[in-house]
């Protein structure tokens, strides 16, 4: 996703380039997996957005376009440290739409994300979607906008403003986004493993009040925001499913990790006052939860 923060919220999520990452000499076999099956690791290619990307988390990769904030700390660095594959090319980019993969990425300077994906590639790792339709800005900046215009704190004031548009979006251009995006990956890598990471919970459970004023969205509407975090994460895994992908879901164990906990618990910084990640992303600590439950789901 990408930058978040204009007036009352613009949100960030993420976009596109690619540099190859120097790695050492000799890479490892292929590890086996829980069930004694080999998954090749190598070559590695990274695409998505600035949950990918880890957006705001320095240090960034040098050489990469300055817009897409690609951090040497995100998940996919963390995974090729532990897979250490010969070849690895990290194309993620802040702001990164679906769309970006089959052409350049405005304002990046960052080619199509498809580009680097070739049918020697082995393996795949992903975040996209939320940017789609402009959803993840639109729901993020309207709540925070109408808590804050409206003071209307107890409330729904976004629900009632926006009613189903969020969710509209998921179902009739994220998903269908999804499958095209990608039925390409695996059109380009037939041999590869292919696996696409829902979201983190950025919102602690329904119900509850968020944490005015880092977080500052209406008690009523945090299951609003809720609902929409599950249509997204629920079109992505249906998605994987539907193409053949792996599906690696951080809705669980994000739980109680979300941006309203304290420094060292939280794996997503709140809009106000994030500390080294950009607003409503995640930070270090959970670009590694990320990689962990990616190695954890192909059984590496």
């Amino acid at each position: 996703m990408r930058r978040t923060v204009t007036a009352l919220a613009t949100a960030v999520l993420a976009a596109t380039m690619g540099v190859v990452t120097a790695l050492p000499a000799v890479a490892k076999d292929s590890p086996p997996t829980a069930s004694g099956h080999f998954i090749e690791t190598s070559p590695y290619v990274a695409l998505g957005d600035s949950y990918s990307s880890a957006a705001g988390v320095a240090p960034f990769v040098l050489g990469s376009p300055p817009a897409c904030s690609r951090s040497q700390l995100n998940y996919a660095h963390d995974i090729a440290a532990v897979t250490q594959p010969l070849s690895f090319m990290d194309v993620t980019c802040s702001g990164a739409k679906t769309s970006d993969f089959f052409t350049s990425q405005p304002n990046t300077g960052a080619p199509p994300q498809l580009d680097t994906v070739t049918k020697d590639t082995r393996l795949v790792t992903m975040t996209i979607g939320g940017n789609d339709g402009g959803a993840f800005t639109g729901i993020l900046t309207g709540c925070i906008t109408a808590s804050l215009t409206t003071h209307d704190v107890a409330g729904n004031p976004c629900e009632k403003q926006y009613g189903s548009k969020f969710t509209d979006i998921v179902a009739d251009q994220t998903y269908p986004n999804l499958v095209r995006a990608l039925t390409a990956v695996h059109q380009k890598a037939p041999r590869a493993t292919v696996v696409i990471l829902g979201y983190p919970r950025v919102l602690p459970d329904t119900g509850v009040l968020a944490c005015y004023p880092s977080m500052p969205i209406s008690m009523g509407d945090v299951p609003y925001v809720d609902e929409w975090a599950l249509a997204l994460n629920g079109a992505v895994e249906k998605a994987a499913a539907e193409t053949g992908s792996r599906f690696v879901d951080m809705s669980v164990s994000s739980a109680g990790h979300d941006a309203c906990q304290p420094v060292g618990q939280r794996w997503v910084e709140p809009f106000s006052g994030p500390v080294n990640a950009y607003p409503v992303h995640p930070n270090a600590t959970g670009e590694a939860a990320m990689a962990e439950q990616t190695l954890a789901q192909l059984g590496l």
